[in-house]
């Protein structure tokens, strides 16, 4: 139960930089770890098609160095997941430390 719910913090995360700017997979694996999440690419990228075919990220490829770079962002229906998910998260962090006062 526990990676699932951490998985659903990894795809807010997501979210969140796809909304930024277009964001492409190592850089994300260094950015999510940078928040202590540590990801393999066969987690993350599965992950990022799964966002992409449920209609909340686009992807674009761009050849960089002689490669073929897919870059993702964020979709209006990603937007608008993501702002039903911040009002969830805000109203969950205020009741989870409520008692830590």
């Amino acid at each position: 139960m526990l990676r699932e719910l951490i998985l659903g913090f990894i795809k807010l995360h997501i979210l969140y930089h796809a909304g930024q700017e277009p964001v492409y997979g190592s850089w994300l694996i260094e950015e999510l770890a940078r928040h202590g999440y540590q990801l393999s690419p066969g987690t993350l990228y599965p992950t990022l098609r799964s966002l992409e075919k449920e209609g909340y990220l686009k992807r674009d490829e761009q050849v960089v160095k002689g490669r073929v770079r897919k870059y993702y962002s964020l979709t209006p229906k990603g937007s608008e997941a993501l702002d039903q998910a911040r009002e969830k998260a805000l109203e969950l962090v205020a009741e989870i430390t409520e008692h830590d006062k």
